[in-house]
């Protein structure tokens, strides 16, 4: 189960089911349990996201790397995205003393390499593919990865059980058609089979018109073309 680290967590504790508000509104839970921190992992079980695995190597060329599901992009100039990592990983303590990782987007096939890297096995790179590319920031697992960002470590600020590591993106490698791999409400899906299925408003609806914009309505800013 891809959360962040090498380590898994069980599911949720269910909480006491707050009593309901005048009308009928919610009842916010901290406040409905006597003031203890709601339970973020439901509700981030219900944003479903892509997944990777963050590889790096130590100083004695030894590789290392964890499942994650936690990574998103900051700013397309200078190239910037941010992982967060459980602050008690062992992978952290070793891309953070070398400055260097590469973020492997896993395609629909590499469940179990997901699962492997998510329980934190102490084999689970003589049980993978990989390769070591000149100027990698870490391993590229070639057989699992549709694409994969080799990253430098720009900033690193620990907040909580965790810490969100800012990188800028030196090199990045992409497969043509990539398939990813998809994980949210706590199970697996694949893009292929959610990018066919049809909208559930499409059926019977017609298409709507294709309106095309006025010449004198479009411009070009930095060399791409706005409509306004």
């Amino acid at each position: 189960m891809p959360h962040h680290s090498v380590s898994r967590s069980g599911p949720p504790q269910p909480h006491p089911r707050p009593a309901p508000a005048p009308g009928g509104a919610p009842v916010d839970a901290a406040v409905a349990s006597g003031g203890r921190q709601p339970d973020l992992r439901p509700f981030m079980a219900a944003f479903p996201t892509g997944v990777s695995i963050v590889t790096t190597l130590d100083s004695d060329a030894a590789p290392h790397g964890l499942t994650c599901s936690s990574v998103a992009s900051v700013a397309l100039a200078p190239p910037t995205l941010v992982v967060c990592i459980r602050a008690a990983s062992p992978t952290l303590s070793v891309l953070l003393a070398q400055g260097h990782f590469a973020v492997n987007l896993l395609h629909e096939r590499a469940r179990a390499a997901s699962d492997l890297f998510a329980s934190g096995a102490p084999d689970r790179f003589e049980r993978t593919e990989w390769r070591l590319p000149l100027g990698a920031g870490g391993p590229h697992l070639t057989a699992d990865a549709h694409a994969v960002a080799d990253c430098t470590v720009v900033r690193a600020v620990g907040f909580g059980d965790h810490t969100a590591v800012f990188a800028e993106v030196d090199r990045v490698t992409v497969r043509d058609d990539p398939q990813p791999l998809l994980y949210g409400l706590r199970r697996y899906a694949l893009w292929s089979e959610a990018a066919s299925a049809p909208p559930p408003a499409a059926a019977g609806r017609p298409a709507p018109a294709l309106v095309r914009p006025n010449a004198s309505a479009t411009a070009t800013e930095g060399g791409t073309r706005v409509v306004r």
